[in-house]
């Protein structure tokens, strides 16, 4: 089971990457995420709503657990924490290319330089919810940046 848990907290090893294993989390689900949004988001806006709950609880528990067993604080390969950061980025995200990239830049920005109240979190919460929840902030902020470029910039949708 500890080897379950290692595979999801380091989204398939995707941790384990020597350089910017986070970044490449958050392509891949970005990636993964743009031919399903064509897939699913006609029929549903809830569809990644819904699909994201999930993975923060499992990526909650995958982490804390990861966190344990690596013995220290958040450490580089737990990076479910931007699979899910991604997705409530590109939550309301209309369904073009243009738009998932910037979903990843402004996610990846937000992620790394932490505003307040994300560097707050990141902080002083501990353990799986810690290592998750300032990633679903980062996640908030850069969705509400998007939208605010799609309303400025609706070519790009």
């Amino acid at each position: 089971m500890k080897s379950l848990w290692m595979a999801i907290a380091t989204f398939f090893n995707t941790g384990y990457l020597p350089i910017a294993p986070g970044s490449w989390a958050s392509l891949i689900t970005a990636a993964v995420l743009f031919p399903a949004a064509i897939v699913f988001k006609p029929s549903s806006r809830l569809w990644l709503p819904l699909a994201t709950l999930p993975i923060i609880i499992i990526g909650v528990i995958a982490a804390d657990r990861a966190e344990k067993l690596m013995g220290s604080k958040d450490p580089r390969p737990i990076v479910i924490d931007e699979v899910a950061g991604q997705m409530v980025t590109l939550w309301w995200a209309p369904i073009s290319l243009p738009v998932y990239l910037a979903g990843f830049i402004l996610f990846r920005i937000f992620d790394i330089f932490k505003p307040f109240p994300v560097n707050l979190v990141d902080r002083k919460v501990a353990g799986g919810w810690g290592i998750m929840l300032d990633d679903v902030l980062a996640g908030i902020y850069a969705a509400g940046v998007l939208q605010l470029i799609v309303h400025l910039c609706p070519r790009l949708a």
